[in-house]
């Protein structure tokens, strides 16, 4: 990826939505609901911070499987890939 995220925003990449529920049910592609869950792609170098200027250190790293909230983030195509950026306070967990 070419792309390099500014600050503390995170580039990442959905992880599909699932097909089926737990009790055996097919949801159809219309009744989906939007990911919560995907891989981070790439990370910014961190927030400097308000008091020192020192570049705080990004917890989240490139290959973690995160839970961000569901409207969070802006999508963006690269390389006619859908991604989302946001920034490292969206983010909810790491998994």
């Amino acid at each position: 990826m070419n792309v390099k995220p500014l600050s503390d925003r995170v580039i990442i990449k959905s992880l599909e939505a699932e097909d089926k529920t737990s009790g055996g049910i097919y949801i159809p592609d219309n009744a989906k609901e939007k990911p919560q869950k995907g891989k981070v792609e790439a990370v910014g170098p961190g927030k400097p911070s308000e008091n020192s200027g020192e570049i705080i250190q990004m917890t989240v790293k490139t290959g973690d499987t995160v839970l961000y909230g569901k409207y969070s983030g802006t999508e963006v195509t690269i390389d006619s890939e859908e991604y989302l950026i946001m920034r490292e306070s969206d983010i909810l967990a790491i998994i």
